[in-house]
């Protein structure tokens, strides 16, 4: 066999149909869902700190329960009247068909519930891995399937955004990313590809803004496919922008309120991001199909800098506000407190200074695949096209990982098609000529590739990070994350809680309460009032409680935000209460004794 026999040639397409790769896909997330259940559906046990899958199904619950489509108010969390959510319906609605369904087939809401929480997760785990399958047959032929496999299934679990009952809207944002990536480097994608590429840039628009720089990933491939001339880029071109404008204007219609329709928001789909997608999808279709501006290389430039200059002009005018820092405009208190512990949020070079094991584990297979792209573009059998566009979206990935290491829950699973590509050549070369060295690097490129593998690696030689305790059984059982742990709240007449924000999705999920505190930029006045009663002494807490008619205080002592703020305020509520000083307008509850959530029923506030 020799080597172009073994990697396959360029103008054979992949053998087998995308229904193949999407039972792969599907068999992957079957096999998936059995670990967990084997191992007991542990992430539905524990909801292991992730807030937003709690504060999903609560908002999707209250969807079922009557609120309105457009009613985006999470009424029970923040002062009186509640705060307004920033969150799309596009991942609300199939959810709750999901658990309406279930329980139908069941005759049980909670049993609907159970099976959405482990289904839909499924299900977007299958599209994700049938995704990277078709871009990694495209860049690496047939020997890149049992790696794109291996290599996309381990990294999909390893970024936790597929678990059951992760239900955030996260995990729809990447299957999108996904799915564009594919369809622009499908064979000869035309105008189908480019379609299927806008509308998905488009609906992950719609789901959330975090994705802004992937959308515009889409539309410079496209836009470059456009500049460099051919029938089939022209084609590309001009179904991305139509379906980009077309599907922008099904969202703005099926998802923001008539009423608002007018009113631009900067972190939720609105009239300012849809403005801004019309004005430059269409202009690209219309580009690519008008004779006039497609006909010649400088009137194809000419056409993308004069659609450039009115998409910008148009947010540079009317919506200036939304080009700038998203979090600048935080409370400055906020940023301190809360912004500045969430992980998520922080930069490389934060993680670099206090966990150098998490940044290797975040960082070092998307830095890996954007070398081998890069160095796979020099050879002459090189598939450029498609590697040129797994490396631009890898790049906007690794960006944003510098920014926020968020970036890694996209860049982790794009590595995976360029490093499965990399062992699919190294597999076909050692299949050609099976001399130890080729062997040798086959079996470092399997390794390299894996996360899983640097990871382990990473945490044995470096420092970890200092929440490492909470990741432990023990650290977990004391810091609240157990449904369990709210039993005894949730068995209690319905009221206020005054809680730290981590507690406040999990109190909306498994209790009838309502909070003051959630960790959601929007919620200023509820944690600027928590933050208030917390840090300061116990006066301004007795006051907040008053003010805000609770009924009672939640202390979790093992919780990593109640230790940060009592050492940031010793002499405040929280820290006091911490080490048993309870006031007398608390009562401790029976229970509290070995139990990681105390409750202190509020008796006489004034």
């Amino acid at each position: 066999m020799t080597i172009a026999e073994a990697l396959g040639t360029r103008t054979a397409p992949s053998v087998p149909t995308w229904r193949t790769d999407l039972a792969i896909g599907m068999a992957a997330a079957l096999l998936a869902v059995l670990f967990h259940a084997v191992s007991g559906f542990p992430s539905l046990v524990s909801f292991n700190g992730d807030n937003d899958n709690l504060m999903r199904l609560a908002e999707v619950r209250d969807l079922i329960g009557g609120q309105g489509w457009f009613d985006l108010h999470q009424y029970r969390m923040g002062p009186a009247g509640g705060f307004l959510m920033h969150w799309s319906r596009l991942v609300d609605a199939p959810i709750a068909a999901l658990i309406l369904l279930g329980e139908a087939l069941s005759g049980d809401r909670a049993t609907g519930e159970t099976a959405a929480l482990v289904l839909w997760p499924a299900l977007l785990f299958g599209a994700a891995l049938f995704f990277i399958l078709r871009s990694a047959r495209r860049l690496g032929g047939a020997p890149a399937v049992l790696p794109a496999v291996v290599v996309g299934g381990a990294a999909l679990h390893f970024i936790s955004i597929f678990a059951p009952g992760a239900i955030d809207h996260h995990n729809v944002q990447l299957v999108l990313t996904l799915a564009v990536i594919a369809a622009l480097a499908g064979p000869a994608p035309g105008l189908r590809g480019g379609a299927v590429a806008g509308a998905s840039a488009a609906a992950m628009l719609a789901v959330g803004m975090e994705t802004a720089p992937y959308v515009a990933a889409g539309g410079l491939t496209a836009a470059t496919l456009f500049l460099a001339g051919g029938a089939d880029g022209r084609r590309v071109a001009a179904g991305f922008g139509a379906a980009f404008a077309g599907a922008a204007t099904l969202a703005f219609a099926a998802t923001v309120d008539p009423a608002a329709w007018g009113v631009p928001a900067c972190d939720a789909y609105s009239v300012a991001q849809f403005a801004v997608a019309m004005v430059s999808g269409g202009g690209l279709a219309a580009a690519s199909v008008l004779p006039g501006p497609s006909a010649t290389p400088v009137r194809r430039l000419a056409a993308l800098a004069l659609i450039g200059v009115a998409a910008g002009g148009l947010a540079v005018v009317f919506f200036p506000h939304c080009l700038a820092d998203p979090y600048a405009g935080l409370d400055p208190r906020l940023q301190k407190y809360w912004l500045a512990a969430i992980t998520e949020a922080q930069s490389l070079a934060s993680v670099l200074s206090a966990a150098p094991a998490m940044a290797v584990s975040y960082y070092a297979t998307p830095v890996l695949a954007a070398l081998v792209l890069a160095a796979g573009l020099r050879r002459p059998d090189g598939r450029r096209r498609e590697a040129v566009i797994v490396l631009v979206f890898l790049g906007a990935a690794l960006a944003v990982s510098v920014w926020q290491v968020r970036g890694a829950m996209f860049s982790i699973p794009i590595a995976a098609i360029a490093l499965a590509a990399w062992i699919g050549r190294r597999r076909a070369l050692a299949a050609a000529s099976p001399s130890p060295h080729n062997v040798l690097l086959m079996a470092v490129a399997w390794v390299a590739s894996i996360n899983v593998a640097s990871t382990a690696a990473a945490e044995r030689l470096l420092p970890v990070s200092t929440a490492t305790a909470m990741a432990t059984p023990a650290g977990r059982a004391k810091a609240c994350h157990r449904a369990t742990d709210y039993d005894r709240l949730a068995a209690l007449p319905a009221g206020g809680v005054l809680a730290i924000s981590n507690l406040g999705a999990p109190i909306l999920r498994y209790t009838a309460h309502r909070v003051l505190a959630g960790p959601y930029h929007r919620n200023v006045d509820g944690n600027l009032l928590a933050l208030r009663a917390f840090l300061e002494s116990e006066p301004s807490a007795r006051a907040v409680v008053r003010e805000e008619g609770l009924s009672y205080v939640a202390l979790c002592a093992g919780n990593d935000e109640t230790a940060t703020f009592a050492a940031w305020a010793p002499d405040g509520f929280l820290a006091a209460l911490k080490e048993g000083d309870v006031p007398a307008w608390l009562e401790p509850l029976p229970g509290n004794d070995g139990s990681a959530l105390a409750i202190y029923r509020v008796v006489a506030a004034d």
